[in-house]
Order: C-alpha cells, then structure tokens, then sequence
C-alpha cells in the first residue's frame, strides 16, 4: 500500500469520524434547545380548560375560578334578572353585543350566554381593568338600580349580562369567555360547544 492510499484513507476515516462526533454534539445541543422552547406543564395547565358544577349553584349565586390567569365568574341568575335583561335595552350602550371580541358568536344574544340561567364572565371592567361588584338585587345601589355589576374605581355600570350602560366610562361590555355546558350540568370555561 502507497503512502498517498494510506493518507487517503486516514483522512477519510479521520473525515467520517469527526462528522460522526460532530454530529453527536449537535444532537446534544439541539435536544435541550428545543425543550426549551416546549410550554412546561405549569403553563399548559394555566391555559387548560376549567369546570364547574354548576347543578348546585343556587340562583343568584356565584363561583370564582381562574382560567389562563384571569378572573371568571360562573353566575346562576335569577327568573327576576333574566326578565330585567329585556327592560334594560334602552339605557345600554351596546344592548345587542355587537363587538364580536366580546363574547362568542353563540353567546351574542340579549343573554350572552349559552342558557339564560347560567352566565360566564370575565369580571375586569374594559375602563381601566378594576374588578365590579356583582350587585344582582334591583335597588342594592340606588332605587333605580335594576341589578348587574358595578365598577366602585371610575363608576361603570353593567347590566346581569354584563353589557355595558350609556354614559359610563368604561367603553363596551365585559368579555364572556369561551364555554360549553356538559350534559352532566358542569360548565367548562374555555371550550366552546363543538369542541366537545
């Protein structure tokens, strides 16, 4: 075997051997690279859908949960409150919810909601971010208080469905998330009905 054949031979096996170790190197590089990039579980669980039982909720009361970091209310309205949404239209300022980004398309209706009974919301006024109270009695703020949510930071008002009144600082109605209602009674905060 000729010198020149020898000194092929080493530098192709010396060739073949480094992209070999280079290659390894680059796996070992790429793997916790990509990882890294992957959502932990802690945050897939913060964007993960969240239910409630909504069969023993009484009407007129509420349940406090958190989806994707924000608040959500699940309220059972009341015969009275869902009657009152009707009397309202005049003095909302946006009575028919015709800002699509406010709720979904099969909660744009005079409820917002799947069902009349059941409504779910995300209570952050859209003036400056603060949290309303839920006053749902007609007259637990003034005599002319038909019942809904008031905002104590700037004095917006919203009606049981959340929809926003005329002349108030804060400019449209408060956000009805994405939800469906299971078979079972249990309301789960961030599907919508076809993803069932």
């Amino acid at each position: 075997m000729s010198d020149d054949n020898a000194n092929s031979s080493r530098r192709r096996f010396l060739t073949g051997a480094v992209g070999v170790v280079g290659g390894v190197g680059a796996a070992y590089v790429a793997v916790p690279f990509l990882a890294y990039w992957n959502p932990s579980a802690r945050t897939r669980a913060a964007g993960a859908p969240v239910e409630v039982d909504a069969s023993t909720l009484q009407p007129g009361q509420k349940v406090n949960l958190t989806w994707r970091g924000q608040p959500v209310w699940v309220i059972r309205r009341s015969e009275a409150s869902i009657d009152a949404l009707a009397a309202n239209s005049d003095k909302l300022s946006d009575p028919a919810s015709a800002v699509a980004s406010q709720q979904p398309a099969y909660a744009q209706n005079e409820y917002r909601s799947l069902d009349a009974e059941f409504f779910v919301v995300v209570p952050i006024c859209t003036h400056l971010g603060c949290i309303p109270s839920h006053m749902p009695q007609p007259g637990s703020l003034d005599t002319d208080w038909p019942g809904g949510f008031f905002c104590p930071c700037h004095g917006s008002r919203f009606d049981n469905a959340g929809r926003v009144y005329a002349g108030v600082p804060a400019p449209t109605n408060l956000q009805v998330p994405p939800h469906r209602i299971a078979d079972n009674g249990t309301i789960v905060v961030g599907e919508d009905p076809e993803a069932a």
